[in-house]
């Protein structure tokens, strides 16, 4: 039986370890906490607290997996936080199970293009914010050491949307500098997970972008959401703020993964939101 370690069972990590053990792979999980490792007791699988970023602790306990998928969340952290979490857990992981295919969950923000042109996986993704740097530094070297990198476009799914959130406690702004974003279901991540463990052996030292068919501009997102909901669309305001991981505007291909036979469930935003998200929030 195949072994998988989901080294981060947050919002994607939870999902692709109930993912992978449906599949009838052996499953571990690791969480931040004692608390969240607790949450998670009653799951089929093993699930216990290490710190990908403690040494220690990872080596400690280190077995035998065929694929590592390295999810873990910043929540919002620092510079720091981020070279320790990305650069570093991946650096334990791939120095703790040197015989494992490595998943590095990374982010299509590493793509800095503002001219709504279309980016793939052969694009120039220079990043122009520290963070963002963290990230392709954890990419490369992920790749250098045979592993694959998902490059993940905004999460959204039950219960998480960062649009619906913001438009229903009124607080969302139409800015004037309309963007495309390019969002993915987390069904539709779990999905991309499955596939190249799976292929794994095809796949090593690869980079996929994992992203809806189409991008929405913000604007649209909102306008969708207004008449859906039958709620007065946002103000306009002014230029948007510094984001944590910058600012951009593209449209980011996912040809790449489609040519290997991924099908998004949730292709397009009005798609997620009538099928999977409104529902969850009780609409």
């Amino acid at each position: 039986m195949a072994r998988v370690l989901i080294a981060g069972c947050g919002y994607v990590g939870e999902a692709a370890a109930n993912a992978f053990h449906e599949r009838g792979w052996d499953v571990e999980g690791w969480t931040a906490t004692e608390e969240s490792a607790a949450k998670l007791s009653d799951r089929p699988y093993a699930v216990r607290s290490v710190d990908v970023t403690d040494w220690d602790a990872v080596s400690g306990s280190a077995g035998e997996f065929d694929v590592v998928v390295h999810c873990v969340s910043s929540r919002g952290g620092d510079e720091e936080q981020y070279r320790r979490l990305y650069f570093e857990g991946a650096a334990n992981l791939l120095n703790a199970f040197p015989r494992s295919t490595l998943i590095f969950t990374s982010s299509t923000s590493v793509y800095a293009q503002t001219d709504q042109s279309v980016v793939d996986e052969n694009s120039l993704a220079e990043p122009r914010h520290a963070k963002g740097k963290i990230l392709r530094a954890t990419e490369n070297h992920v790749l250098a050491s045979g592993g694959m990198v998902v490059r993940l476009g905004g999460i959204h799914g039950p219960l998480r949307s960062f649009f619906l959130t913001r438009f229903l406690k009124g607080v969302a702004v139409r800015e004037e500098n309309d963007r495309l974003i390019n969002h993915v279901h987390g069904d539709d991540i779990v999905g991309a997970l499955l596939l190249l463990a799976d292929r794994r052996r095809d796949c090593r030292g690869e980079i996929f972008n994992v992203v809806a068919d189409q991008p929405i501009k913000t604007s649209a997102a909102f306008e969708w959401l207004s008449l859906r909901l039958k709620k007065s669309p946002p103000a306009t305001g002014g230029e948007a703020r510094l984001r944590k991981r910058g600012d951009s505007n593209k449209r980011v291909s996912n040809r790449k993964l489609r040519a290997l036979g991924w099908e998004p469930r949730y292709p397009t935003f009005e798609r997620a939101m009538t099928e999977s998200i409104l529902p969850s929030f009780g609409f």
